[in-house]
């Protein structure tokens, strides 16, 4: 098998990542010309009976959805993503959860392509919004609900100050990836406050990945879970 794809010499396509690493290849769609994009995600289709698509803009997004009409598109509206796959294609599960916190509602995209590609990976997800501390009081809900579900990982996101990560790494004993946004305005803003804050957090057991990096922050999550998961089921992975 061929693992790299020449896309009319404007791509080269890793489509052997997710045999070799359980990584798939995602697409970036920003900045890539419609019908390069097309042609893109239809070899990744051929290919491995899936593509996933991220950061794509309105145009782009009426352009899969039409090209693929006949497969499966699911879309993630906050995230400006979808995955199409093949009807030969089933999801793996593999017995992994990753709980996925965020501060507010702004940060519900990044923290939605992180949902994305961890379910991809085969986790089952738990999503909980806008539990930001500015009214500290929302996260006691939202965070006893991770805990009942037994996540192996959390993903918490947050822009402005970057708080909400410190607060939870100091209240339980499960591994962390903190996200920041750039959500923030004026002096510090764009995320670097956030992501400043987050780098020095005191709280142990939390790691850090760049500002909006909600892909980046989903595969270290589901490799994570999906290692614990191997490990108490003993098993590998099933399709459901």
């Amino acid at each position: 098998m061929n693992v790299i794809e020449n896309v009319s010499n404007v791509a080269k396509l890793d489509v052997g990542r997710e045999v070799r690493r359980n990584t798939p290849e995602i697409v970036f769609a920003e900045g890539k010309a419609k019908n390069d994009l097309i042609e893109i995600c239809v070899r990744m289709l051929e290919k491995n009976g899936r593509v996933i698509a991220t950061r794509l803009n309105d145009e782009q997004i009426d352009a899969l959805t039409t090209r693929f009409k006949k497969s499966a598109v699911q879309k993630f509206p906050h995230a400006r993503s979808v995955v199409v796959t093949s009807d030969t294609r089933h999801r793996m599960q593999s017995g992994g959860k990753i709980g996925v916190l965020t501060a507010g509602t702004v940060d519900l995209a990044v923290a939605e392509e992180a949902t994305m590609i961890a379910q991809e990976m085969g986790c089952e997800t738990f999503l909980e919004a806008d539990a930001g501390v500015a009214g500290i009081h929302r996260l006691v809900q939202p965070l006893k609900a991770m805990i009942e579900h037994d996540v192996d990982c959390l993903i918490v996101v947050a822009g402005r100050e970057g708080a909400l990560p410190t607060v939870v790494a100091g209240l339980v004993d499960i591994p962390l990836i903190a996200v920041p946004t750039s959500s923030g305005y004026g002096y510090g803003g764009g995320g670097e406050a956030a992501l400043m804050a987050m780098l020095q957090a005191c709280s142990l057991g939390l790691a850090v990945v760049n500002i909006d990096s909600g892909i980046a922050a989903g595969v270290v999550a589901a490799q994570i879970a999906n290692r614990v998961a191997k490990a108490r089921s003993g098993r590998g992975f099933k399709v459901q």
